[in-house]
C-alpha cells in the first residue's frame, strides 16, 4: 500500500513540476517576454475607442500579481474590447489571469497585459483526478499506461517538434516517433511476447499505409495543409524556417490515427492469444478467421470514433455551411473539408488493413511455438 502511495505521489510530483514550467522567460529579437499569474481586484470604466475602422472599448483593470518577485503589487492594465467576439477577454472580479511583461534589453521600460485567463490550475486538477483514476482502476497495468503515455508526450516534445523545427521532413520523422511510441508502448503494456510483435508489426504498417494514403490522395487533390489558422502562422515564426505545409499535414494525419490503429492491433493480438490458451487445438486458420470475427466486430465502432474524432473539432464550420444553404459541390471541395474528409478516411483505411495483418501475423507466430511463452510479463 505504502509502495503504490509513493507511486502516486511521484506522478504527482511530475505533473506539478510540469505546471510549474508554464511560467518562464523568452527572448525573441531583443524582447525579453515573462509571465506572471495575477488575480482580478477591480474593473474600471470601459472608455468608447473613436477611431477609424476600429469600434470598441478600452477597460482599465486593477490586477495584483500572485506569483514572482513581484508577488502582493496592484498594478492598472488595460484591456481592448472589439466588436468581435472572438478577440475579446472578458474578466470579471477575483478572476485569475495570465500577465505578460515584454521588457526590451536596451530599454528600462515595460509593456504589462492581460495575455489570457489562468486556466492551468483547474487543468492541473483535472490532470491529478485522471492520473489517480488510472492507478486506482488499472493498478500495475495503469502504471505501464502512464509511463507510457509520458514517454509518448515526450517523444513528441523532445524529438519531433524539434527535429521539424530544425528543417527535417515532418513525415519521416512522424512515422519515425509512431513506431517508437508503438514499439514503447506495446513492450510497456504486454511485454515481450508473440502478441506484442504481432500488434507492433501490425500497428506499424497501418499507420504507414494511412500515411502513404492521405500523402497520395492529399497530393492529387492539392491540398495546401493551410486550412487551420495555426498552420498559417506558422509562416511568421521568429525562426524564419520554410515549412512543408503539405507534410505537416501528413504527419498530424499519421499521428492523429495511432491511437485507433493501436487500440485495434492490441486487441485483436490480445485476443487471439486468449482464445489459443482456451484451446490449443485450433490451426492457424481458425485462428485468423477468429481474429476477423473480432476485428469486424470492433471495426464499426473505432472508425465512429475515428470519424466522430474529427468531426467533433468541425462543428462551427458544418453549422456555418447549413446556416448559408451551401452546396454540396462547393462544400466537399473546400480544402479545410476536403482535408478533414482525407484524414478520416486514409486513417479509417489503415485501421482497416490492421485488422487482417495483425491476426494473420498474431496466428502465425502464436501458433509458431504454442501460447506457453505469450504470457504476460
Amino acid at each position: 500500500m505504502s509502495k503504490r502511495i509513493s507511486i502516486i505521489g511521484i506522478v504527482i510530483l511530475i505533473l506539478i513540476s510540469t505546471y510549474s514550467m508554464a511560467f518562464g522567460e523568452d527572448i525573441v529579437d531583443g524582447v525579453i517576454y515573462n509571465t506572471e499569474k495575477a488575480k482580478v481586484i477591480e474593473i474600471g470604466e470601459s472608455i468608447s475607442i473613436g477611431e477609424e475602422n476600429f469600434d470598441g472599448y478600452i477597460q482599465e483593470i486593477i490586477v495584483e500579481f500572485v506569483s514572482g518577485e513581484r508577488k502582493g503589487d496592484q498594478i492598472t492594465v488595460e484591456n481592448t474590447l472589439s466588436d468581435n467576439a472572438a478577440y475579446n477577454l472578458i474578466f470579471e472580479q477575483g478572476d485569475k489571469v495570465v500577465l505578460t511583461i515584454e521588457t526590451y534589453e536596451d530599454s528600462e521600460g515595460e509593456f504589462i497585459y492581460i495575455s489570457d485567463h489562468l486556466r492551468n490550475d483547474y487543468i492541473l486538477y483535472l490532470g491529478i483526478i485522471f492520473l489517480v483514476a488510472v492507478l486506482i482502476i488499472g493498478k500495475w497495468q495503469g502504471l505501464r499506461a502512464l509511463i507510457s503515455l509520458a514517454l509518448t508526450i515526450g517523444s513528441v516534445i523532445f524529438i519531433l517538434l524539434p527535429n521539424i523545427l530544425k528543417g527535417g521532413n515532418p513525415m519521416v520523422w512522424s512515422v519515425i516517433i509512431s513506431i517508437g511510441i508503438t514499439i514503447v508502448t506495446i513492450l510497456l503494456i504486454t511485454g515481450f511476447t508473440r502478441k506484442s510483435a504481432a500488434a507492433i508489426i501490425g500497428i506499424s504498417v497501418g499507420v504507414i499505409v494511412a500515411g502513404v494514403i492521405s500523402y497520395i490522395i492529399g497530393v492529387k487533390i492539392k491540398l495546401t495543409g493551410l486550412s487551420a489558422d495555426d498552420a498559417t502562422m506558422l509562416m511568421y515564426i521568429p525562426q524564419g524556417i520554410q515549412f512543408n505545409f503539405q507534410h505537416l499535414l501528413f504527419a498530424g494525419i499519421i499521428l492523429g490515427a495511432l491511437g485507433a490503429v493501436m487500440d485495434v492491433g492490441v486487441s485483436i493480438a490480445s485476443s487471439l492469444d486468449e482464445i489459443y490458451k482456451a484451446n490449443e487445438n485450433l490451426t492457424r486458420r481458425e485462428l485468423f478467421n477468429a481474429g476477423m470475427n473480432v476485428g469486424r466486430d470492433i471495426m464499426g465502432t473505432m472508425i465512429n470514433t475515428l470519424i466522430l474524432a474529427y468531426t467533433g473539432t468541425s462543428i462551427p464550420l458544418l453549422l456555418l455551411f447549413m446556416a448559408y444553404d451551401s452546396s454540396m459541390l462547393e462544400i466537399m471541395n473546400l480544402d479545410t473539408v476536403a482535408t478533414e474528409i482525407v484524414r478520416s478516411l486514409s486513417g479509417s483505411i489503415g485501421l482497416i488493413l490492421t485488422i487482417p495483418i495483425t491476426a494473420a501475423i498474431a496466428s502465425f507466430l502464436i501458433k509458431s511455438n504454442g501460447a506457453g511463452d505469450t504470457k504476460e510479463n
